[in-house]
C-alpha cells in the first residue's frame, strides 16, 4: 500500500482541514506545548483564557506569575508542568535576535535546536517547525502510529525518527511538501477521531477496502 493512496483517499473523504487552527506563528508554538497529552479542544480553551487575559505574547507569558499562568491554562492539563515549561520556552525565545536566527536555520538544525529546549520533545518540535516555520517536516503522533499499523505499513514498534523518515521519504523533502504534510497529519488526526479510534468504526472507513485490521 502507497502512502500516497492513504492521502488521496483521506483528503477525498474529509477535504481540506485548515489546520494549525492559529492567528500568528507564536499562537503555533503555544499550542504546540499546551497540547501535549490533551485533546485540542483543551488547549483553545486555554489559549482563549490567555487571549481574554491580553496574555498570547511572549514577553507577557514570560513576566506573568507562574500560579497565574498555571491557571489559566488549567483547562490543558498538567498546568503546573505547562506553565514552567511555556515560560521556559518564552524567555528561551525572547532572547535578543533569537527568533530571526531560528528563522536563518536549516531545516534540520532548526528543529535540532528546538529540540535543545527542556520540555520540547520530538512531537512538539516538528509541530513548530512544520506549521510555525513552514518547513518540510512530517509530524508523527500516536494517531499516525496506530493507524500505519492497522494498515499493515508498520509493525508499531518502529521509533519516532523511523516513522518520520517513512514519510518524508514517500512524498520528498522539498518546500513543495509543506502543504501536503500539513495537510495529511491534519487528516489523520480527523481519521483517528471519526473512524480509527481505540475501538476502530470500520463501517464507513474510507480506507477499509485496503486495511487488513478491518472488522467490518
Amino acid at each position: 500500500m502507497r502512502l500516497q493512496w492513504v492521502y488521496e483517499r483521506l483528503y477525498g473523504h474529509f477535504g481540506p482541514q485548515h489546520w494549525w487552527p492559529a492567528e500568528t506563528p507564536f499562537e503555533v508554538m503555544v499550542g504546540a506545548i499546551l497540547t501535549q497529552n490533551t485533546a485540542w479542544t483543551n488547549v483553545e480553551k486555554a489559549i482563549a483564557n490567555l487571549r481574554a487575559n491580553h496574555t498570547l505574547s511572549a514577553r507577557a507569558i514570560a513576566a506573568t506569575p507562574q500560579p497565574q499562568l498555571a491557571e489559566w491554562l488549567r483547562p490543558s492539563g498538567y498546568f503546573n508542568v505547562k506553565a514552567e515549561r511555556l515560560q521556559s520556552f518564552c524567555r528561551w525565545l525572547l532572547e535578543p535576535g533569537r527568533r530571526q536566527r531560528l528563522e536563518q536555520l536549516a531545516t534540520d538544525e532548526l528543529r535540532h535546536t528546538l529540540l535543545s529546549v527542556k520540555g520540547v520533545g520530538r512531537e512538539t518540535a516538528d509541530d513548530m517547525v512544520l506549521y510555525a516555520f513552514a518547513r518540510p517536516v512530517f509530524v508523527i503522533d500516536a494517531y499516525t502510529r496506530r493507524l500505519f499499523s492497522r494498515l499493515g505499513l508498520i509493525t508499531g514498534e518502529e521509533g519516532y525518527e523511523t516513522l518520520r523518515a517513512l514519510v518524508e521519504e514517500a512524498f520528498g523533502r522539498s518546500a513543495e511538501q509543506v502543504a501536503l504534510f500539513n495537510e495529511f497529519h491534519a487528516l489523520i488526526v480527523a481519521h483517528a477521531k471519526d473512524y480509527c479510534r481505540k475501538r476502530p468504526l470500520c463501517r464507513g472507513c474510507p480506507l477499509a477496502r485496503r486495511c487488513p485490521s478491518c472488522e467490518g
